[in-house]
């Protein structure tokens, strides 16, 4: 694991004000666009066809009012930014932003960013910090020493915008392919379908209960995903497919798609789970068809926008799926996430000692 620069740093951090909007923005601008003395979380989107900067709108273009974010101001000249977005219903944090210009002091500069959020998520009583990186520039290094673990890889999938979107599936269609608009009605059998699909250490770490399952419409911020933060620009939608005749082991799904249909500059969004043996062929062909059903009414270019789909790497074979639907990938995303819970051991009884 890489050292932290022993070098300290001789700025502070503090909140950002709205009088930061500017340099924040320029900020922001060169650390996407990969400067050699830049660092960002490096998520793969930087650059053609979408920048980082649009993607989440930042910074403060979309603020809520329990979203936070950080600067590093040294020399009356901000050189570091961490935006950071809190879902209130779990106590959940997302780090969507870390940048800092500087290249010999820009690791301490990110260093100090991580650490005062993590200071401030103490006070706040913040269950789980999330966040996604590439694994470059030190960026998981830096995260694992600030106490994150690493616990999954992304694939991020695109389809290009100049591809035509399959036509939009009639009512009879979906219905003698089982699909139909995902209900709260549906979240017992959603949380046993995503336990198929997930493997037992990573749902214990995500820990999804019943009441996020209910969720749905434009807040419902599960399956999470590195491109989650997304969701909050776009109306979302999610599907689902039944068994042919009831899962063996009790599952009565055989698939989720939710469909994020970008309302800005933002491409749209299309995430799947699925069980290991279901073929998701027609969920992906249905999720295609109704991006193109709502991208048809208006006037606008939402039309225009690509389609990102994000794989985790134990999801195959959805990638080969999204691959035959015209979606290649794009690069691979580290999934890190820090927890201030602490686990105890379930009451059980146990054998009585005997002398």
């Amino acid at each position: 694991m890489s050292a932290l620069p022993a070098r300290r740093t001789s700025g502070r951090v503090r909140a950002a004000r709205l009088t930061d909007l500017a340099a924040l923005g320029e900020l922001s601008r060169l650390c996407q666009a990969g400067s050699n003395d830049t660092r960002s979380l490096g998520l793969p989107l930087s650059g053609p066809p979408i920048g980082v900067f649009s993607l989440f709108r930042l910074p403060l273009g979309a603020f809520r009012p329990n979203d936070l974010m950080y600067v590093y101001e040294e020399e009356r000249r901000i050189a570091g930014l961490i935006r950071v977005e809190r879902e209130s219903a779990r106590d959940e944090w997302t780090i969507v932003e870390l940048d800092a210009v500087g290249m010999q002091n820009a690791g301490d500069i990110r260093y100090r960013l991580v650490g005062q959020l993590l200071r401030e998520g103490a006070k706040r009583a913040a269950a789980r910090f999330h966040v996604a990186c590439a694994d470059a520039d030190d960026n998981v290094e830096l995260l694992m020493q600030a106490g994150f673990m690493r616990y999954g890889e992304e694939h991020v999938m695109s389809r290009a915008a100049d591809r035509d979107l399959p036509a939009p599936w009639s009512d009879e269609r979906a219905a003698a392919a089982r699909i139909r608009p995902a209900t709260s009605l549906d979240a017992l059998a959603l949380a046993r379908l995503y336990s198929q699909a997930t493997p037992a250490p990573v749902s214990r770490l995500e820990a999804f209960r019943l009441t996020d399952w209910e969720r749905q419409g434009t807040h419902w911020r599960v399956p999470r995903s590195s491109l989650t933060p997304i969701l909050r620009f776009a109306d979302v939608e999610a599907f689902v497919q039944g068994t042919a005749a009831g899962g063996k082991d009790g599952t009565a799904l055989d698939g989720l798609v939710q469909i994020g249909v970008a309302k800005e500059d933002q491409p749209h969004y299309l995430k799947l789970i699925a069980r290991p043996e279901a073929d998701v062929t027609e969920l992906i062909d249905f999720g295609l068809g109704v991006i193109a059903a709502r991208t048809a009414r208006g006037g606008d270019h939402r039309h225009d926008h690509a389609i990102f789909a994000p794989v985790r790497t134990y999801e195959a074979p959805i990638d080969r799926r999204l691959e035959e639907a015209g979606f290649e990938a794009i690069a691979t995303v580290t999934l890190l996430m820090k927890e201030t819970l602490v686990r105890v051991a379930e009451p059980a009884l146990v054998p009585a000692g005997i002398r």
